[in-house]
């Protein structure tokens, strides 16, 4: 529970109006959409590029809040029920309240950046944080700069360890996520043309990444991939000590004998330092013993033993971005809706060659590829023509894929571009036990057509 007293202390460089209620109010939680709003809760009223919460500040009174913090009250609205905080910008604001919260609390921050795989991660490292720690993650997709304040003030005195997904739309956005979390240990899982269209170039958005290990104090720690050279390189950057990870041999954390099982996980060997152990782990896809790694790196950092990581790792319920569900017919799919890049696809691509049966991708558009469209488009094509029967596109982009995959030697191939049009795809090649991947950027809503396959 929130104490207003407390949280007001933090608004030290915010214009807070003279008059407000001096007497103390309790908080159940810091809400933004008036729609979630509870009896007891503070409701703060951010204008965005299209919704203005002032606009919302009589829904959230109406359905119970105690508190609002705001930049101005609406002429015909009372403040008899509830206690109101107006500031010059709201937004700040809550930030303020979120980095002072987190100074208040004895924890630990581990932040994880990356252009792929950090959800994956994230949750991978809670997971094995919780086998011996009170543990708080960020939830969703909360990891800009309105999410991780938010997440940051549902912090309590139990919590001994907080782990945050930080991401990124522009350069200095974690930078900023980074003073207000103040993190003790940062990962960054590896860099990619995910954010070509805004940064302009990979070393831009490894520059971008790089904010998180840059703003790390001496005491903390830098969790970084080894196999990938813009990562690797972010040492030199940081005042923590570091923990390179990855599949090269005499890294401080490496794995060797990798060995993808397909649904059923994969296994490798694990070394750190002078131990080795054997690992096996639900998460699937060769791809993901990185996420295995950076989250064994933060729990060796944070006191856990090697034996302890190893049995954490073999109970993972979290981590798979991909869920497995039945569908028509019998068959597998393979739901991968979240997002997508060339790199992830690729990796998905490789999930799906190892099933049984006939083979079907579903596959978007590909966005914020900037320079890297073309050719990430065309590498997720190639892979497609030898790790699938079946291929069908979605998007003007996507049909890069289908052309690339063609070339290839893949003759089964279908490019559309509506949701109605790969359903009909879908259905008119599906075969009784086949397995389908379905996968796209976000915006492409590619869950809908999983939907229609269920």
């Amino acid at each position: 529970m929130l104490k207003l007293s407390a949280l007001l202390s933090s608004l030290k460089n915010c214009t807070v109006e003279p008059d407000i209620s001096a007497r103390e109010v309790s908080i159940r939680s810091v809400v933004t959409d008036s729609r979630n709003v509870e009896s007891g809760d503070m409701f703060v009223a951010l204008i965005g590029e299209r919704e203005d919460g002032h606009s919302y500040i009589k829904a959230a009174v109406k359905a119970g809040a105690s508190v609002v913090l705001a930049q101005r009250w609406p002429q015909d609205l009372g403040t008899e029920a509830v206690t109101r905080v107006i500031v010059d910008d709201t937004r700040s604001a809550l930030q303020c309240l979120a980095r002072g919260w987190r100074d208040r609390h004895q924890v630990t921050v581990a932040a994880i950046t990356g252009s792929v795989g950090k959800t994956s991660t994230k949750d991978a490292v809670a997971a094995l944080l919780a086998t011996k720690f009170k543990v708080m993650k960020s939830l969703g997709n909360l990891n800009t700069e309105i999410g991780i304040p938010l997440t940051l003030l549902e912090l309590d005195e139990s919590c001994e360890k907080a782990v945050l997904e930080m991401g990124m739309y522009v350069p200095g956005d974690i930078a900023l996520l980074c003073k207000i979390a103040k993190p003790d240990v940062g990962v960054v899982t590896n860099v990619g043309p995910t954010h070509m269209g805004r940064t302009g170039s990979l070393e831009a958005t490894a520059m971008a990444k790089r904010e998180l290990v840059e703003a790390l104090n001496s005491d903390g720690i830098a969790i970084l991939n080894g196999d990938d050279h813009l990562v690797s390189s972010m040492a030199a950057f940081t005042k923590a000590s570091t923990i390179i990870y990855g599949t090269t041999s005499g890294l401080d954390l490496w794995s060797e004998n990798i060995d993808s099982r397909g649904l059923s996980g994969i296994s490798f060997t694990m070394h750190w330092r002078n131990e080795k152990r054997a690992v096996e782990t639900p998460l699937m896809g060769r791809h993901s013993v990185y996420t295995a790694l950076a989250a064994s790196a933060v729990a060796l950092s944070q006191g856990i033993s090697l034996d302890e990581v190893v049995l954490g790792l073999q109970s993972l319920s979290e981590g798979n971005r991909i869920k497995v569900l039945r569908g028509l017919m019998g068959c597998t799919i393979l739901d991968d809706t979240y997002n997508s890049s060339p790199a992830s696809c690729v990796a998905a691509l490789d999930l799906l060659s190892q099933l049984d049966g006939h083979r079907i991708a579903v596959l978007g558009d590909m966005l914020e590829l900037g320079q890297e469209e073309g050719e990430g488009h065309r590498k997720v094509g190639r892979r497609a023509a030898t790790a699938v029967d079946h291929l069908i596109t979605v998007g003007a982009r996507a049909r890069t894929i289908a052309d690339e995959a063609r070339k290839s030697g893949l003759d089964d191939v279908e490019a559309v571009y509506t949701h109605a049009a790969a359903e009909e795809a879908i259905k008119g090649v599906m075969r009784p036990a086949c397995s389908i991947l379905v996968k796209g950027s976000r915006s492409m809503a590619m869950e809908h057509i999983v939907k229609s396959l269920q």
